[in-house]
């Protein structure tokens, strides 16, 4: 069997490319770890992308309530002439032609706090 003169010797020469391998594959993990945590397609870009999911999901369900409720507005609107002379009335101010329009005034605001004491007094 061979037997090294110096044992210290071969286990520096054994040592040393095992370093060096440890270092290169360590290397290899890292290039490898950069696409996956910040590359193109990464974690980082997916989260983000789930976010802008979620708040586009969102959007999406209002947007729906919105739609249905003006659909329901133009259903409406085709089928029947209540719907028409509901909203000539409340937006238009129009009145049908048989009818009289009676406007209440708050005068409350207009007039002044104090009552003159010569208006106020009763003639007897």
């Amino acid at each position: 069997m061979f037997r090294p003169a110096c044992p210290g010797v071969v286990l520096i020469a054994y040592l040393v490319p095992m370093r060096v391998v440890t270092l290169i594959l360590i290397a290899l993990l890292i290039l490898l770890q950069y696409p996956l945590w910040l590359g193109h397609g990464g974690w980082l870009r997916v989260w983000e992308l789930h976010h802008q999911i979620e708040d586009q999901q969102r959007i999406n369900v209002q947007t729906r309530s919105r739609n249905a409720v003006l659909d329901a507005q133009v259903r409406d609107l085709k089928q029947g002439t209540d719907a028409i002379e509901e909203l000539a009335r409340s937006q238009l101010g129009m009145v049908k032609s048989d009818e009289l329009f009676f406007q209440i005034l708050d005068d409350s605001a207009n007039q002044p706090s104090q009552i003159p004491a010569a208006a106020s007094a009763v003639n007897p």
